[in-house]
């Protein structure tokens, strides 16, 4: 069992902290936020850190300086992000393209605010309209699962059910942003 009371919560409860979609122009813009009861230096490092990128969202690197390669290769979708760093200013904010070669921009920002019992997590993302931001969202939904898990010391496995109930629940969201 989980030894985490926060990660068991999540666990039960896949829909709770949905995140927020906005339209704007030709653009989709996503906001997911976790409240998290690690110190802002540990979920820092799950961020930036090869060894522990590849616990949570996928193996590669990113340099950490503005203009730096971010590159991950999520083996088993075949997605390859191959872009730069556009904003870093450790350790609160990263910002890079979650676009592979001949894309479109799809920028992706982490945030790390820190609190009185940990610190809050914000993951910003924006497409272009024509793309499946619900798929996407329910992707990071995932991702941001294994992140707590790994943070927690117990890594998992891509969490399908997690995806495919988020992505449900974010298409529902988009139906109700078209009404």
């Amino acid at each position: 069992m989980f030894r985490n009371k926060q990660f068991n919560s999540i666990m039960t409860d896949q829909n709770e902290d949905l995140g927020t979609i906005e339209k704007e122009k030709n653009q989709y813009h996503a906001r997911l936020e976790r409240t998290l009861n690690h110190p802002p230096s540990a979920v820092w490092s799950m961020l930036t850190e090869p060894d522990k990128l590849v616990e949570w969202l996928a193996p590669g690197h990113i340099e950490l300086f503005e203009g730096g390669q971010a590159n991950l290769n999520f083996v088993d979708s075949g997605i390859v992000i191959a872009s730069s760093v556009t904003l870093f200013d450790p350790p609160r904010c990263i910002e890079y393209s979650w676009s592979g070669p001949d894309e479109p921009l799809r920028p992706l920002r982490f945030e790390v605010e820190p609190t009185n019992d940990g610190c809050t997590l914000t993951m910003s993302l924006s497409t272009p309209v024509d793309e499946d931001i619900a798929r996407s969202c329910a992707g990071f939904e995932a991702h941001l699962l294994m992140l707590l898990a790994a943070l927690e010391g117990i890594p998992i496995k891509f969490p399908f059910q997690r995806f495919t109930e988020t992505r449900a629940a974010y298409d529902e969201m988009l139906g109700q942003l078209a009404q």
